[in-house]
């Protein structure tokens, strides 16, 4: 009660003032005496500043006196070391070196197809077979001709061990075999190019020519046969990340479509920048034991680029900016018993991001205490009250 009929006396006083300070103001413009007028602006401005000076003295007393006074609430976080891992995020797909459609290496009838959509093979293993037009009866007529040239030949070498007979029938014997084999591998090599043979294990993919067609080199495309155990992911790397981005570094790769994380490490890096766009490539082996990934596949692979064992990470929506671009935010003093604290706004530098979290280079050590919920309504030197 004593607090309000003070400051109602005071403004009383000050309204009263202002009444008599009007009417003299009035009848000092009237008389049109400059040098009068303005040492009554001199004499008001003198009154004015005594009169702040009370109402600031009344105010001091009021913050003292004044139990229910409002102060911001916050909610304060401490800065602690945290192991602190950055991750380079990039798109990539899924290739695999074992995924090939098999072409016919001679021209022909496609006479049998032994295998179907779906079926594991083993490396060398028969899979289709062309018309040979002839290849087998030339083969077995060349052999029985290398036959009985081997059986000339070794009847001839004989007798010219013991110095029977002349040199020259011997060296004719000699090179009749040797012919006559030549020719035999020949037709064999022809004849190995009818059938089409699994170059490595895998699954027949897709059998693209009916038996019975006609099978062109290089053009008639027969099977496609692919192997989904030696996968890796390719994908493109920012140059600017050459000294972070080496071999056998972590990586975390997700597949959007199924919904699959693996962890795995980086097996190859590239050596050549693309000047296109400023990158370099690498793999990424992939592990495949359920067969759910397939070539082609969208992966999103994140990299461990960066790594602090001992850093301050804080939220980045307590991050402010100023006029000259520092970034800073608030930390408080100890708080009194009632859990009131100073609020002082700080200067940081910070690094990298991962997510909603920012690394703090400069500015705030473990064990401050961070203003994280109210930091906007704060201003530094200000008191708050933590409710944490």
């Amino acid at each position: 009660m004593k607090k309000i009929l003070t400051l109602s006396t005071v403004f009383l006083l000050i309204l009263s003032c202002g009444q008599k300070g009007n009417k003299s103001i009035d009848s000092v413009i009237e008389g049109g005496n400059l040098d009068a007028i303005r040492e009554k602006r001199k004499e008001i401005t003198a009154e004015q500043l005594a009169i702040n000076e009370k109402l600031k003295k009344l105010d001091e007393a009021i913050s003292k006196l004044d139990t229910s006074k409002k102060v911001p609430l916050v909610t304060t976080i401490t800065a602690k070391d945290t192991l602190f891992n950055h991750y380079l995020e990039l798109q990539g797909h899924v290739e695999t070196k074992q995924n090939i459609v098999l072409y016919p290496e001679t021209s022909g009838t496609l006479t049998r197809i032994y295998v179907k959509e779906g079926q594991w093979v083993s490396k060398g293993q028969v899979l289709a077979r062309i018309d040979d037009g002839g290849l087998g009866q030339q083969l077995a007529q060349a052999e029985v001709q290398s036959q009985l040239a081997k059986t000339t030949y070794d009847r001839q070498k004989r007798l010219w061990d013991q110095k029977i007979g002349s040199e020259i029938q011997y060296l004719q014997a000699k090179a009749t075999y040797e012919s006559q084999q030549n020719a035999v591998n020949q037709i064999k090599r022809m004849l190995a190019k009818t059938t089409i043979n699994a170059p490595f294990s895998g699954i027949v993919d897709d059998v693209i020519t009916e038996q019975g067609s006609v099978a062109v080199p290089g053009q008639t495309a027969v099977l496609r046969i692919v192997n989904l155990k030696n996968m890796y992911i390719e994908t493109e790397v920012p140059e600017s990340h050459i000294t972070n981005i080496t071999k056998g570094k972590d990586v975390q790769v997700y597949f959007p479509v199924t919904g699959q994380t693996i962890n795995t490490k980086i097996r190859q890096v590239g050596n050549y920048i693309n000047p296109s766009n400023r990158s370099f490539s690498i793999e990424v082996e992939v592990p495949n034991k359920d067969g759910l990934i397939k070539p082609n596949l969208t992966a999103k692979v994140k990299i461990n680029d960066y790594t602090n064992p001992k850093a301050i990470l804080i939220p980045q929506s307590i991050i402010s900016e100023n006029a000259d671009g520092d970034q800073y935010t608030y930390v408080t003093s100890e708080k009194n018993a009632e859990n009131i604290a100073i609020a002082q706004k700080v200067i940081i530098k910070t690094g990298k991001t991962e997510g909603d979290y920012i690394e703090i280079l400069e500015g705030i050590t473990a064990g401050n205490s961070i203003i994280k919920e109210g930091a906007r309504s704060v201003k530094n030197g200000q008191e708050v009250k933590i409710i944490n």
